[in-house]
């Protein structure tokens, strides 16, 4: 019990602490006082001394042990024991970031490993987890466009919806029109000063009833950044195709992005355009974004101490009492 009382224990004033030595010191006086006192006389007999050694006798150091306890307990009290819990408060100005992720049929090729899609969700959930006060919101899009989860910094909720995107979950196209609108009026009432969007696609605007252009100047007006990521290799890249039977093969489709338009909305917004080409060169972008879209984060450290002086005062002042006790009443010395 007493070992469990000192553990994790630090002392506010450790140079009390030697002031313990005077205790063995006190101990070795007592014991060469007593041995000089001690008398001898010759007798012809010990017969006559039987008995004279009595539970007084027996009990007379007792006041001096209750003494050097309470000395040791002072001391320990005086050096201030206290127990600490440190905390770490992380505050600060979060941008408010709206991940909008292209889920077409095309992004099931292969250049990426294993797929496009896969790929982008993998890197997009590390992204997640390195923006700690930063509000995130995830849109897809196809041949029309969804919320798939508002903004939250919620960074479990956000990775368990994101990994449960698929593809053919909506109308096959491609409508980055779509997708960066719903994407910028997720933003629209956001009260932070720093408002982005992250779009990520692997291919022509072929669909939705929003123009990209026209998507481009509502997130200019309302002050959101657009950083655009081409997704795929040059050339042709494997893409898996269902065929009429129901068996799946894997045949060569041209990649086509557009990337003129994609600078064109990332310039136009104060983002940048980004081209990823494999999985790698795709993770080094959201880095790069990382590094361009600071959040300002405050850690704060709270140190907090408790008080853990008060028992061993109280004990050197039970020791004390008893000691008082015992020596003015049944092991006091009469004249």
């Amino acid at each position: 019990m007493v070992l469990n009382y000192f553990e994790n224990i630090v002392f506010a004033y450790p140079f009390v602490l030697p002031a313990l030595l005077m205790v063995p010191f006190l101990v070795f006086w007592y014991i060469k006082r007593n041995a000089a006192i001690q008398s001898s006389m010759p007798v012809s007999s010990l017969r006559q001394l039987k008995g004279a050694q009595s539970w007084k006798t027996t009990l007379r150091h007792v006041p001096f042990a209750l003494r050097c306890l309470a000395l040791s307990c002072l001391i320990l009290a005086l050096a201030r024991p206290q127990t600490h819990n440190d905390e770490s408060r992380v505050t600060g100005d979060g941008v408010d970031i709206v991940l909008a992720i292209d889920v077409s049929g095309s992004m099931l090729a292969q250049d990426f490993t294993p797929n496009r899609l896969e790929a982008a969700k993998t890197v997009a959930a590390d992204f997640i987890d390195s923006r700690q006060t930063d509000r995130i919101g995830i849109v897809i899009f196809s041949g029309e466009s969804f919320t798939v989860c508002p903004l939250t910094t919620d960074a479990g909720v956000l990775k368990s919806q994101l990994y449960n995107i698929s593809s053919g979950i909506l109308e096959d196209g491609t409508a980055i029109g779509s997708g960066l609108a719903t994407s910028v009026d997720r933003l629209r009432a956001a009260t932070s000063k720093s408002k982005v969007v992250i779009l990520l696609t692997d291919g022509e605007n072929n669909g939705g009833q929003i123009p990209p252009l026209t998507a481009k100047e509502i997130a200019k007006s309302l002050g959101v950044r657009v950083y655009t990521i081409g997704v795929g290799t040059e050339g042709y890249a494997p893409v898996p195709m269902q065929t009429m039977s129901g068996e799946v093969v894997t045949q060569k489709e041209k990649v086509n992005i557009d990337e003129k338009l994609l600078q064109q909305i990332a310039t136009e917004t104060g983002g940048q355009y980004f081209r990823a080409k494999d999985n790698e060169s795709l993770k080094n972008i959201y880095g790069e974004i990382d590094k361009l879209e600071k959040s300002k984060i405050e850690v704060t450290a709270i140190h907090r101490y408790t008080e853990k002086f008060y028992p061993l005062a109280i004990a050197a002042a039970v020791f004390l009492l008893l000691e008082l006790i015992l020596r003015y009443t049944i092991l006091r010395k009469f004249p």
